[in-house]
């Protein structure tokens, strides 16, 4: 059926909650844009008049698109080359979604995104709607056609395998800034000594080439072998300068609310290296490097007109 204005706007008003969710739920911005639009073509084919809560369906519609997705993603990550990590969004990027409350800004930070491959689909879309999206239980319920029993004891799975995790430091970001520039400063010393006194013991280092790009697939493991990896990336050399296509200069900023660093050549994003902060000290380094994951980062970095000088350049 053909849609009326008024139909097509209240789909639009509800885009920025929609492409939230499925970024959450996927990992992926472009993904989540493919699970909107195909909602919005089911909107589209709809009899929309005899939808009694149009908000409700466009969920339950977009959230099990986004189950078969996760369903295939498991099967296409088993052939991935190298490690699989989500894709990184730049402070203010609008699909990052509400961030109010400690939990939603926790349900989108890299660390629990990373997490979250862990989870069921199931485990992932409850944990998503309720934690992130305020989602009664009944609610969630319905749109997942299990009892609302069924959803309480899946969340309480969910938020225990998340909570397996380090115990992570909310950070502001006058204090990312602060932390990142202490670790350049000590990346850049050419000592081992500075970078592992930020280090946990058991830090580890990953990251994610897509095959496009070199990345080590197995993570570094320990302060001392994290460390002296770091002060290897951050080491000026004509092949980096190479792989990248110029001399990559050094920002800090924020990704998914974690401090982060920002390697831009020519006004591209050609890396984000996400921290993940504890009480104890750095715990891991995530390094995205696919070139597909760092599109939007592009385009978010130019329209911020980001002005600050940056910190260090390869």
């Amino acid at each position: 059926m053909a849609l009326i204005m008024s139909d097509v706007d209240r789909f639009e008003a509800a885009r920025p909650r929609l492409e939230a969710i499925a970024y959450r739920l996927l990992g992926s911005s472009s993904e989540a844009e493919d699970a909107v639009q195909e909602t919005f073509l089911r909107w589209q084919a709809a009899d929309v008049e005899r939808i009694e809560v149009p908000e409700a369906w466009l969920t339950k519609v977009l959230t099990n698109y986004c189950l078969n997705q996760l369903t295939s993603a498991r099967a296409r990550r088993e052939t991935y080359v190298g490690r699989w990590l989500p894709e990184p969004l730049l402070a203010g990027d609008p699909m990052l979604g509400p961030a109010d409350t400690a939990e939603q800004r926790e349900s989108v930070s890299y660390a629990v995104l990373v997490l979250l491959e862990r989870l069921s689909p199931n485990e992932r879309a409850v944990y998503v709607l309720r934690e992130a999206f305020d989602y009664p239980h009944r609610e969630i319920a319905e749109i997942l056609d299990i009892s609302e029993a069924a959803s309480q004891q899946i969340l309480h799975r969910a938020k225990k395998h998340v909570a397996d995790g380090k115990a992570r430091t909310e950070i502001d970001e006058a204090a990312a800034r602060r932390i990142v520039e202490e670790f350049l400063a000590a990346a850049t010393s050419g000592r081992t000594e500075p970078l592992v006194r930020l280090l946990t013991q058991d830090a580890v280092s990953v990251g994610d080439g897509g095959g496009k790009v070199p990345a080590r697939a197995k993570a570094f493991e320990g302060a001392l072998a994290v460390a002296t990896f770091m002060r290897g990336l951050f080491k000026p050399s004509d092949a980096k300068r190479a792989i990248v296509g110029g001399a990559p200069e050094i920002y800090a900023t924020t990704a998914n609310g974690e401090p982060a660093i920002v390697a831009v050549v020519d006004g591209r994003v050609v890396a984000i290296t996400c921290l993940e902060v504890t009480a104890d000290g750095i715990v891991a380094i995530r390094n995205q490097v696919n070139p597909d994951k760092l599109v939007r980062a592009t385009a978010q970095w130019a329209a911020s007109g980001h002005g600050d000088a940056p910190l260090y350049t390869l």
